[in-house]
């Protein structure tokens, strides 16, 4: 299962609180289409049909069915980069 550090759990935080997005809202992580191996991040009102729901202190993250097996035993880190966006990486 993936886990989340307590960086990604601020960074989804900042970026899923706004007017415009429900609370149920969440990362989505999926496999990048035509990418073998590939994983892409996107932000997502709820989760899909046959999405794993990871959840941390109210934070949510979806994953797609089929990045499951690419996402076991690893952890999802942040951090901000020099504009002060987060960006996302996996560690083993």
């Amino acid at each position: 299962m993936l886990t989340m550090t307590d960086k990604t759990v601020g960074a989804i935080r900042d970026l899923t609180v706004g007017e415009y997005l429900p609370h149920r809202a969440g990362l989505r992580i999926a496999p990048k289409p035509g990418e073998e191996g590939a994983l892409e991040f996107s932000l997502a009102s709820d989760a899909w049909s046959g999405d794993q729901v990871i959840e941390k202190e109210g934070v949510r993250v979806f994953v797609d069915p089929d990045a499951v097996a690419l996402l076991e035993g690893k952890t999802l880190d942040a951090e901000n980069d020099a504009q002060g966006r987060p960006v996302f990486r996996l560690t083993s």
